[in-house]
């Protein structure tokens, strides 16, 4: 049976220097980046999203950012397909396809496949969304609560985006994520001893995190703040002369977009955007986590270790991704 292809995937909460750790990686290694964040998609969202700046990305290109525009949606599954046709492309120049982000989900569509749930649909997102702002976010989780507990324990009351599908999953098909999950385990085999599921590739699997919790949330409020001087308001500003937006969007949902778009609209202060935008990030940071913490074959590595570079070579090397 012949070897299959390296692939390594690098993870981490937010603001853990997942970026910084890749491109060491890319100097050392022949590897090609490819993004994993539903945020960086969109073009025009740059400072809110900590995209790399242009002169990183000019000098180490990553697939998958900038590929959509901020009105349009993109999807697990879209994901799947472009990183699939992504890491086919760099196996076939010899070359490591590095896979480097925070979207979890995205990571799990590629190494298990998607279950065979419904599209979305666009009636029953706005009759849920009217009835969250009636009623609010804790009244549709509780609902899911009852018909999806597995599901609800995953998904945070305020994680709308995940929280809406959910729902319209079991409203549109009669069965819950996790049911079509289950059947989906049941119709296909389970991760083989590479870790990598039904993905053709031999994947090594690495984490990033400060090993204490407060360091990353002071992090996270240090890099909000910069993001902030840096022009963040002033892009959002310039995202909503767009006519096409609102910001029911699910780019206009990411973290800090949504505080600094209820700011523009007068709904927050200036300290209470600031506030909520680091707290929502935080909360991100934690959902990030509770992913990471079930994940099976990960190496985990310290955001302030100065050796992590050799770490993950020696890791790289023992996984038969070198060599």
């Amino acid at each position: 049976m012949s070897r299959l292809p390296p692939a390594i995937f690098l993870m981490g909460p937010t603001a853990s220097g997942k970026t910084e750790l890749a491109l060491e990686l890319a100097r050392a290694l022949p590897c090609d980046l490819i993004s994993v964040d539903s945020a960086l998609v969109y073009r025009g969202m740059d400072i809110g999203t900590a995209k790399p700046s242009k002169e990183i990305l000019a000098e180490f290109p990553h697939r998958l950012i900038d590929i959509r525009e901020p009105a349009e949606s993109y999807s697990a599954a879209e994901f799947r397909d472009d990183a699939l046709a992504a890491m086919a492309d760099i196996t076939a120049r010899g070359r490591i396809p590095l896979l480097v982000g925070g979207t979890m989900l995205y990571f799990k569509a590629l190494l298990e496949g998607l279950a065979d749930m419904p599209s979305a649909d666009p009636v029953l997102r706005a009759e849920l969304e009217a009835r969250a702002e009636e009623e609010g976010w804790a009244a549709l989780h509780a609902e899911l609560a009852a018909v999806d507990p597995e599901s609800a324990a995953r998904i945070h009351p305020n994680d709308p985006q995940r929280l809406i599908r959910a729902l319209e999953v079991y409203r549109l098909s009669g069965l819950s994520m996790t049911a079509h999950r289950q059947r989906q385990m049941a119709q296909n085999p389970v991760f083989d001893s590479s870790g990598s599921g039904h993905l053709p590739y031999t994947v090594a699997q690495l984490a990033i995190a400060p090993a204490q919790r407060q360091i990353l949330h002071e992090r996270i409020a240090q890099r909000f703040k910069r993001m902030l001087e840096q022009g963040f308001i002033e892009e959002v500003e310039a995202l909503r002369r767009q006519n096409d937006l609102h910001e029911g969007l699910p780019s206009m949902r990411a973290v800090g977009y949504r505080q600094v778009w209820e700011y523009l609209d007068g709904k927050l202060s200036h300290e209470q955007m600031e506030e909520r935008g680091v707290i929502a990030t935080r909360q991100l940071a934690k959902r990030q986590f509770t992913w990471l913490r079930s994940w099976s074959g990960l190496h985990w590595l310290d955001s302030l270790a100065h050796d992590n570079l050799q770490r993950t070579l020696k890791c790289l090397e023992s996984a038969a991704i070198l060599g």
